[in-house]
Parts: structure tokens; C-alpha cells; sequence
């Protein structure tokens, strides 16, 4: 053995035990940290990490002492609170401390969760999706998988989907490639960035996504334009339906366009990525009202499960079809899924079939703990007292001279705007003076340049909303002033 690895497991106890108090004074100094560190060299656009480069990689490492040594040195003072109360880009949850146990012991055990031939693993995995499915008002119906992220968990629904097509009119696209298929339509009001790109991995292409109107100043389809759209269609499509839009948290109204599905023949597609979740507060469980009425289901459980990256969860009532395109001719990693309805292991084939991946960690573990720690009325806390925080900033922004709400806070995000001038760079001007307190991300609504900010995140308080609200009330006096004004 490499005298440098002998010696790091000969003093393992010791050094773990080091990570571990590097670990727990990172997570104690989440709440005074700077959020999103800014460029160490002003003006020049670049990280420190970049303008500061490491060198090559040495011939010697020095074993983990020196590699924890430079990581706490070079690294650690560049990286974001994204684990912290304010962390409010994008749609990013923590890890609860059953989730960061459970990702620890992940790591630890360094399972391969994908054969029966070791079975553990996926067995967890199955007990996993099945509490899953309970919380978020699914039926057995519904089969799932864990994958790394929503756009994962959209690319396996509506490859899933792609099958079904060829089904539908005769052809096996699994075997006999994309071109068999023909031109694809796929519709929605307002699909997600992932859909996109999923189309393109999955050879449809973007041009297949076709937008549907909306309803008046909503992000929500309007269902008697999809049906129209719907009327005019030649052959079978597939329907890609939100349930929690990025930038108002808005639902298309799954049950009426289920209704549609019997008169026209879709495959739904839910993007339920974090808006599933609505499913836990009995205020907001009729937002998701229909989701066990769709084909495939999109649930991300690293934004509002609060587990560690990278987690997600795709739902189907096709398994067979998901079999069809996954599945995987390797004798040395087990028998092969049938080709058609049943399987050789009663109804859960092997989980090396049923996504792209032939191996991955044990990503079900972190759930699982945190599932297991702190149940359905946990999980509904945290729902609730995001959703409460949102509310509260947003009723901040609206008394902050200078800013202005874009919609209403409907669930966990808030989208608002400089009241004048509202240009990308006043806003990331904007967005930079308060990152240390807190991060926001931009985006555009109601043709509008925009920030937002999204709460998932188990740790954040009522006291992390005032603090937020204060910075940008500060922020917005420090604003240049605005040059098309007098």
C-alpha cells in the first residue's frame, strides 16, 4: 500500500474526527458567513479561485492532513452559505441533520444500488420512493426512481413518454432510433429550461416544445387554449404540465387537463419539481389537486426535501415502457427486465434498467434518514414556514420605496422589481449589494427584467426574512440614481 494512504488509515479515527469539527464550525458560521463571497479583485469579473490557480498536481500529496490543510485554506473561504437561511437562488433546500447523517453514512457504506445480485441497496431505494409517494398523495400506480436532478427526472419522464409514442403509432423507437417516429409535438404553457434541453438529448429536439397561451397575468396554461391546440393536432403528443412555476410558483390546473387527456389522447408529463411539496400543507395540497392523474411525474428532493445534492425522484405509471428504453444487456450485472408487462422480479426490475445510469450512490439514504427523522409533520413544518417567510418578504418588498412586486406571493418564491428603471445591470447591481446577507438570482417576468427570491431552505426564520428585508432596504437607497430620471 501507498505509504501516504497507509498512513491516513492508520490514523483514520483522528482525521475523520478533524473533518468532522471542520464540518461543524462551517455549519456554525452559516448565519454570520458571507453568503456569496464576492470577487476577491474588483473590476476583473473573476472568482479568487481563478485568478489565484493551485499550480499542477503535485507528485507527493502529503496524505488527507495536507489536502484538508489547503482545501481549509484555498477553497473553503470561496464557497457560498448555500447550506444557510438565505441562500434564496435558484430553489436550493439544505440538508436537515438526518439528511447530512444520512449522506455522511452514504459515502461511508459506498453502495452500487443498482442489482439484485446486491440487493440492499435498491431495497432501501424502494422503501424510500414507496414514503415518498404516501407524502406526496400518490397512488401505488405510480413507480419511482431516484435520479441526480430535476432535469433527470424531466429527461427519463419524457423519454418515457417518446416510447409511449412509438407505441401509440407502431413503432419501436427504442430499437429503431428516433426517425421512426416522425415530427413530435410537445405542448405546454410555459415548460422549464430542463424540458428543452431534454428534447434535445432525447433527439425530438427543441423545436418539438410548442407554447400554449397562458391565462391572463398568470404563468398557468390557459386549458381551453391547450384544447384547441389539442383539436387541431394530428397524431398523438405529449403534454408537459407545471405544478410550481419558477418565478411566481404558478399551477397549470392538472385535474381539467387530465379531462382533456381522455377526449385527446396526451401523454402527461407533470414538472412537479418542487411545487410537489405543496402536497404537505393542507392550505395548499389543492394547488397539486390531479398530480396522481399523470403518466410521469417530476419531484426534485434536493430543493424542499432539504437533502444534500444531487437527489431527485422520477415518477411513471409505464414502468414496462421505462424498462423499454433503459434497460441494460450486461449477464454480469443480472437478468434483463421482460419485454413486456411483468418482470422477472415480480414488478421492480433491477433499477440498472430503469434510468441511464448502470451505477450510482446510494442517493436514497439521505432521504430515507430524513424521512424516517422527522416524518410527514417535519417535512409539513418546513413546508408551511417557508411558505410563511415568502409571504412576510413579500409583503416587505411592497412597503421597500424603490421596489416593486411583480405578482403575488403564491407559495415559496417572491418576484419583484426595481419601481423604475429595472435594468439587468441595476438589478445585479441591486442583487450584489446585499449578498452578503442574502443571494437572489434574476430572472424576467411579465417581460420585465427581475430577482427572486426562493425559500426552501430548513434554517431559515422569521429573523433571516427581516434581516433580508433590511439589506435591501438599505441596498435600494445605495442604487445609483436612476439616469433617465431629472
Amino acid at each position: 500500500m501507498h505509504p501516504e494512504l497507509a498512513a491516513d488509515l492508520a490514523r483514520l479515527p483522528e482525521l475523520l474526527e478533524e473533518t468532522r469539527q471542520q464540518a461543524l464550525a462551517f455549519l456554525d458560521g452559516l448565519d454570520e458567513r458571507p453568503v456569496v463571497p464576492q470577487p476577491a479583485r474588483p473590476g476583473t469579473g473573476a472568482p479568487a479561485a481563478l485568478a489565484e490557480a493551485g499550480g499542477g498536481l503535485p507528485a507527493a500529496g502529503g496524505g488527507l492532513p495536507a489536502a484538508l490543510a489547503e482545501f481549509t485554506e484555498r477553497w473553503e473561504p470561496r464557497l457560498s452559505a448555500s447550506a444557510g437561511p438565505r441562500y434564496f437562488g435558484f430553489v436550493t433546500g439544505g440538508a436537515t441533520p438526518a439528511a447530512l447523517a444520512g449522506d455522511w453514512l452514504t459515502a461511508t457504506v459506498d453502495q452500487n444500488s443498482n442489482s439484485s445480485l446486491d440487493p440492499a441497496g435498491q431495497q432501501l431505494e424502494r422503501e424510500t420512493v414507496g414514503w415518498l409517494r404516501e407524502l406526496l398523495g400518490l397512488s401505488r400506480a405510480h413507480h419511482g426512481t431516484f435520479v441526480s436532478g430535476a432535469t433527470m427526472s424531466n429527461t427519463v419522464g419524457l423519454a418515457i413518454a417518446r416510447e409511449w409514442l412509438g407505441e401509440r403509432l407502431g413503432v419501436d423507437v427504442a430499437e429503431d432510433g428516433v426517425g421512426a417516429l416522425g415530427r413530435v409535438r410537445v405542448l405546454s404553457g410555459g415548460a422549464h429550461s430542463s424540458v428543452s434541453k431534454a428534447l434535445s438529448v432525447l433527439g425530438l429536439g427543441r423545436t418539438a416544445l410548442r407554447g400554449v397561451p397562458l391565462l391572463p397575468g398568470r404563468e398557468a396554461v390557459d386549458v381551453a387554449a391547450l384544447e384547441r391546440v389539442l383539436a387541431e393536432a394530428e397524431g398523438p403528443c405529449v403534454v408537459v404540465a407545471n405544478a410550481g412555476t419558477v418565478n411566481t410558483v404558478d399551477f397549470d390546473d392538472l385535474r381539467a387537463i387530465a379531462d382533456l387527456r381522455e377526449r385527446y389522447g396526451f401523454w402527461l408529463h407533470v414538472d412537479a419539481a418542487f411545487g410537489a411539496f405543496a402536497a404537505l400543507s393542507p392550505q395548499h395540497a389543492h394547488l397539486v389537486a390531479g398530480l396522481d392523474l399523470a403518466d410521469s411525474v417530476c419531484v426534485d428532493l434536493h430543493k424542499w426535501l432539504n437533502v444534500p445534492y444531487d437527489s431527485a425522484v422520477q415518477f411513471t405509471r409505464r414502468p414496462d415502457l421505462q424498462a423499454r428504453v433503459f434497460r441494460n444487456a450486461a449477464a454480469y450485472l443480472g437478468p434483463p427486465p421482460a419485454s413486456g408487462p411483468g418482470y422477472p422480479h415480480g414488478d421492480h426490475p433491477d433499477l440498472v434498467h430503469l434510468t441511464p445510469e448502470n451505477s450510482h450512490r446510494l442517493r436514497a439514504l439521505a432521504a430515507w434518514f430524513t424521512l424516517r427523522a422527522y416524518g410527514r409533520s417535519g417535512h409539513r413544518e418546513v413546508v408551511e414556514r417557508n411558505v410563511a417567510g415568502a409571504r412576510a418578504l413579500g409583503d416587505a418588498v411592497e412597503r421597500i420605496d424603490g421596489l416593486c412586486l411583480l405578482a403575488p406571493v403564491r407559495l415559496n418564491v417572491v418576484c419583484f422589481t426595481l419601481a423604475t428603471d429595472p435594468t439587468p445591470e441595476r438589478l445585479a447591481d441591486l442583487a450584489a449589494e446585499v449578498a452578503d446577507e442574502a443571494f437572489l438570482t434574476p430572472t424576467r417576468y411579465a417581460d420585465r427584467p427581475a430577482l427572486r427570491a426562493a425559500f426552501s431552505n430548513w434554517r431559515t426564520t422569521g429573523a433571516d426574512v427581516r434581516r433580508t428585508a433590511e439589506a435591501l432596504a438599505r441596498a435600494v437607497g445605495k442604487l445609483a440614481p436612476d439616469p433617465n430620471q431629472s
